[in-house]
C-alpha cells in the first residue's frame, strides 16, 4: 500500500464512506431476507468480474492490491458487484473536445 498525502484524504474518505455504505446496504437486504449472496445476481466473483471488463484475473488482482477497483471481501474470496464495476469504468471516461469547450463556456458565463 502507498502512502497517501493529506491532499487525497478527501477522496480517501469518500470511496471508505461509500464502501461502508454500500456494505451496510447489503447487511441489511440480507438479514431482512430480501437477498441472499447466492442468489443476488450482480454480485460476481473474480472471474466473473474479469469477463465482463475483459481484464485478466492477475490484472484484477493486481489492481485490488493498489485499491483500485472497487471490491468487497469476505475472508479469502473477493466479490465484485456488477453496477460498481460498471459505475467505475464509466468514471474513467475522457472527455470530448466539444464537452470540454461547452464545460469552459458555462464556467465563464457563470463568473459574469
Amino acid at each position: 500500500m502507498k502512502p497517501f498525502a493529506f491532499e487525497d484524504l478527501p477522496d480517501i474518505l469518500g470511496t471508505l464512506a461509500m464502501r461502508v455504505e454500500n456494505i451496510e446496504r447489503m447487511v441489511r437486504e440480507i438479514k431482512s431476507g430480501k437477498i441472499t449472496p447466492e442468489a443476488d445476481p450482480g454480485l460476481m466473483t473474480v472471474i466473473e468480474a474479469s469477463k465482463l471488463i475483459n481484464l485478466s484475473v492477475a490484472t484484477i488482482y493486481s489492481k485490488v492490491c493498489r485499491n483500485e477497483i472497487p471490491v468487497n471481501k469476505q475472508g479469502k474470496k473477493l466479490y465484485f458487484i456488477k453496477s460498481e464495476l460498471l459505475e467505475w469504468i464509466k468514471s474513467g471516461r475522457v472527455k470530448t473536445i466539444s464537452e470540454l469547450r461547452s464545460e469552459v463556456e458555462q464556467r465563464l458565463k457563470s463568473r459574469d
